[in-house]
């Protein structure tokens, strides 16, 4: 059976039609892959941002404008280094020979600077752009914000030290302890009442510089006194019912979300004099006098009759310094030390806000 011309023109115009479509069909499921693979670009909580082969922005999603607080109009066209602060512009180079020999960066953790200046820590997955023939023409970047983790890593890390540093300090003191109650009793039975009493007083005040565990301290209202707190700090330091210690001045209450930081403060005190200051011989005396002078507090610490020289401890920057300044700085109390011919004295000064609101 032969065909006729117009017949096998017909089938060939047919075919054409079919594959028009199905050439149809394959643009439009790609048009709705590109729209959904854009969506979820757009939408991501993490910057997605890609680049030239020269570092020039190309794309800058909502994460990004989020992130780094430039619009994409503000950023594409310029070059990546807008976000990179200035001691750390030698990355780009590296990372961009990296891409052109077709690697991949994973998880490469840095320091990235916002429009307003302010430094934030990132994570950046950078993958290289390929075109058509597989030339690569670019790189993308994922960065997303691993500042909350870095904080949080942080704050275990001193919480880890402080607990050590708190467990020395504690063996210490207690060896203190021991060592001057055995030079005034008289008796075994004495030694044993004096060391139960000044070590039950020990751990109040071990206790006052933890975080209360039903988080009454976070209501903000007054919990104790300054007089109350330092009391119960300098309590194991009695001697015979009778205080090495005096406390003069101004009382004021301490609101519950400072009593942490400042039992901390002056639990650092009390621990350096009793291993090193006026609280580690028997003749040592230790005066706090405080002061209201309008919205300022002024608090003095003075030790008197302690040992005639300096122990080298003291000039030592150990984790006690460190987290005398961390406090300090984050209240805003101004703290300073002067070495006396009978003994140390400390003066803080306290926005009288930062103590009891």
């Amino acid at each position: 059976m032969s065909i006729s011309g117009d017949q096998q023109h017909e089938g060939q115009v047919q075919g054409r039609l079919q594959q028009l479509e199905a050439d149809v069909e394959a643009a439009q499921a790609g048009h709705i892959a590109a729209a959904f693979l854009a969506a979820i670009v757009e939408s991501s909580d993490d910057a997605i941002v890609s680049k030239t082969l020269n570092g020039v922005i190309t794309t800058w999603n909502k994460g990004a404008e989020r992130l780094f607080g430039y619009a994409a109009d503000e950023a594409i066209g310029k070059p990546i280094t807008i976000v990179i602060p200035p001691d750390r512009l030698d990355e780009e180079p590296a990372i961009l020979a990296r891409i052109q020999a077709g690697e991949r960066v994973d998880h490469f953790e840095t320091i990235r600077r916002r429009k307003d200046g302010s430094l934030i820590d990132i994570s950046l997955t950078i993958s290289p752009i390929r075109d058509g023939n597989g030339k690569i023409i670019g790189a993308s970047k994922i960065a997303r914000d691993i500042s909350e983790r870095k904080r949080a890593a942080e704050h275990q890390e001193l919480l880890l030290r402080e607990m050590h540093h708190r467990v020395k300090n504690l063996f210490a003191i207690t060896g203190s302890i021991i060592t001057l109650a055995a030079r005034t009793a008289t008796t075994t039975a004495e030694l044993a009442a004096g060391m139960k009493d000044r070590l039950v007083a020990l751990s109040r005040a071990h206790e006052m510089t933890l975080p209360s565990p039903n988080a009454e301290a976070a209501t903000g209202g007054p919990q104790t006194t300054l007089f109350r707190l330092l009391s119960s700090i300098l309590a194991p330091y009695e001697r015979d019912g009778a205080n090495r210690w005096e406390l003069a001045g101004d009382d004021i209450d301490v609101s519950g979300n400072k009593i942490t930081d400042f039992a901390l403060l002056f639990h650092e005190f009390a621990t350096n004099a009793a291993k090193y200051g006026a609280l580690s011989v028997e003749e040592g005396k230790l005066d706090i006098g405080v002061t209201q002078k309008g919205e300022i507090l002024d608090i003095v610490w003075l030790e008197s009759n302690g040992p005639q020289h300096v122990p080298s401890q003291t000039h030592s920057i150990g984790f006690g310094s460190r987290l005398e300044q961390i406090i300090g700085k984050s209240l805003g109390v101004d703290i300073s030390r002067e070495w006396m011919s009978n003994g140390l004295s400390i003066r803080l000064s306290v926005p009288l806000g930062v103590i009891s609101d």
